[in-house]
């Protein structure tokens, strides 16, 4: 299966071309460091593209401060990974080795660089790209969680980072190692985040180690931006993507994780150009790495409560924590989310046994315990086959009698020859078990009810619509959906009603709820806002 960059281990090193480095030179400065002398800590914002010339840069261990593993950074390297491309902050820390001596060029004029000689973006993009995997998969990281599976804030920090492909260290309360050990003395054996040596977060939240890694933007300057991208998911992207690319100063919020609905989908198998399969999230990430490599921004995790028309016809999104931003068009993107369970206690178990996501995070839960998936769509089909390799039994739950209206035919086919796997139609769960922690869920069938044990059930029924925060400002449907082209009288099939909004993807009425038809929509939308500001008499925007 496709995974999110190169592997490193295996990468050839391929030092930047002489008329690269010279560039460098042209607008950069030169700086000297001491042997044992920290470059850059952890938590500290990526500002510069470190170069290095002669010496050596190791990584550092962020709670032991020795050396975290044998490579290092030498002549012809360079810092940094993927977060360099959006602002974001350093995950690990850097040291000289021994004397040592680097060009560092400011970041605006690196980025800008690279948008003019494509080789080297593409040069310093892969490598960055692959680094990023190495300490997604390593977990170094400066952010360590403990007790994720018990508390469900910790939980909550943990599906935001994984979902982002962001570096992080999970731990086991019950662990006996001295790492474990170390944490809980320092924890108070509470379920806790821990950021950089011995900072303990209180109250965690995603936001808070958002924040600390810079990916919380100060999007509330005074910048007036050309076009505001409301949701992450493919859609939404795909216009990020494609707004950088045409010159647009672009703006994308996502208030949980870049890939939507879709990133938590485990494997996708039918979206053209991955015959192997990628997970929704690492398919969205690729996608988040093109567009920030032409300068869209992006912010999360950040929520958008409320949207206003200004007299001069510009909008301003009403943040979380009463926030503002505004742009001179809006694009909704914001996508569905899973319908809840009308059921006793469901909140009281959600992180707790319940989950709306099938990933690697999630997938943990279910060893030496029978899984159970609600839905008949796709992704619950999905959800189902990732997570027969790790449960001893998968029950899918079915309201209807079939699968053949809203499952691919070749997923249907998996499902049932699969013999870890049971479906179970004209079926529905009545009732949850379990005192703190799911333990059990009643079937209710045509034959009466049955109880399973299950520590883990996965809710993936129906689809509502994200639209409460457009205050009006837009037509909707019957059932909430973003009303379009000639369902408002307009021309092309994503203008809303009014003038300088436009909706693409799942949210749309009428739209095809597929993770390729998200991304064409994300991909066509933006050519029609760009006539749409091209006839506004305002300047272009700038960041």
């Amino acid at each position: 299966m496709e995974a999110l960059g190169e592997n490193l281990e295996t990468m050839p090193r391929v030092p930047l071309a002489d008329h690269h480095v010279a560039a460098l030179h042209r607008l950069g400065r030169i700086r000297t460091y001491a042997e044992g002398e920290v470059v850059v800590e952890a938590g500290d914002p990526m500002d510069s593209f470190v170069y290095v010339l002669e010496g050596e840069i190791e990584v550092v261990d962020p709670r032991s401060r020795n050396r975290l593993m044998e490579s290092s950074i030498g002549p012809t390297q360079f810092m940094g990974e993927i977060a360099f491309l959006n602002a974001g902050a350093n995950i690990l820390p850097m040291r000289a080795a021994k004397p040592t001596r680097t060009l560092e060029v400011p970041r605006q004029a690196m980025l800008d660089l690279m948008a003019r000689v494509p080789e080297l973006s593409d040069h310093v993009i892969g490598v960055f790209s692959a680094r990023r995997r190495r300490q997604f998969e390593l977990k170094n990281s400066a952010v360590k969680l403990i007790g994720a599976d018990r508390d469900a804030a910790v939980q909550k920090v943990e599906q935001f980072l994984s979902r982002n492909r962001i570096p992080f260290e999970s731990l086991d309360l019950d662990g006996s190692d001295s790492e474990t050990l170390t944490a809980c003395n320092l924890t108070g054996h509470r379920p806790s985040v821990i950021l950089g040596q011995d900072r303990v977060l209180d109250d965690p939240t995603p936001r808070k180690v958002a924040q600390y890694l810079h990916l919380d933007l100060d999007v509330c300057r005074e910048t007036l931006y050309d076009l505001l991208i409301v949701g992450g998911g493919p859609a939404g992207v795909a216009a990020s993507v494609n707004a950088g690319s045409e010159g647009l100063c672009a703006l994308t919020i996502e208030d949980t994780a870049i890939g939507g609905q879709a990133g938590t989908s485990s494997r996708i198998e039918n979206y053209m150009g991955f015959p192997t399969g990628i997970s929704g999230a690492d398919l969205v990430y690729r996608g988040q790495i093109q567009a920030m490599k032409f300068g869209t921004r992006f912010a999360m995790p950040r929520s958008v409560e409320r949207l206003t028309r200004r007299s001069d016809g510009t909008f301003c999104a009403q943040l979380d924590d009463g926030d503002e931003v505004c742009a001179k068009a809006v694009l909704v993107a914001t996508g569905v989310q899973y319908r809840r369970l009308p059921l006793d206690r469901l909140e009281a178990f959600e992180g707790a046994g319940i989950f709306y996501a099938a990933t690697d995070m999630e997938a943990r839960f279910c060893h030496n315990t029978e899984a159970v998936v609600v839905g008949g769509g796709n992704s619950a089909g999905q959800a189902a086959m990732y997570l027969s390799r790790t449960a001893t039994c998968v029950h899918i739950v079915v309201r209807g009698d079939s699968l053949a209206a809203s499952m691919s035919n070749y997923l249907t086919q998996r499902l049932e020859a699969d013999p870890a796997i049971q479906i179970h139609y004209d079926t529905e769960i009545t009732d949850l078990h379990g005192e703190g922690h799911l333990e059990g869920v009643t079937f209710t069938t045509p034959q009466g009810d049955r109880v399973i044990d299950t520590r883990a059930l996965f809710v993936m029924i129906g689809a509502a619509p994200n639209t409460g925060w457009l205050s009006g400002l837009v037509e909707t449907d019957d059932r909430g959906f973003v009303k379009t082209g000639a369902q408002v009288g307009r021309e092309t099939p994503y203008e809303t009603a009014t003038d300088g909004v436009f909706a693409v993807g799942d949210v749309r009425s009428g739209s095809v709820k597929r993770v390729a038809s998200a991304v064409g929509e994300g991909s066509v939308v933006v050519s029609r806002i760009w006539s749409y500001l091209d006839r506004l008499a305002v300047p272009a925007s700038t960041v």
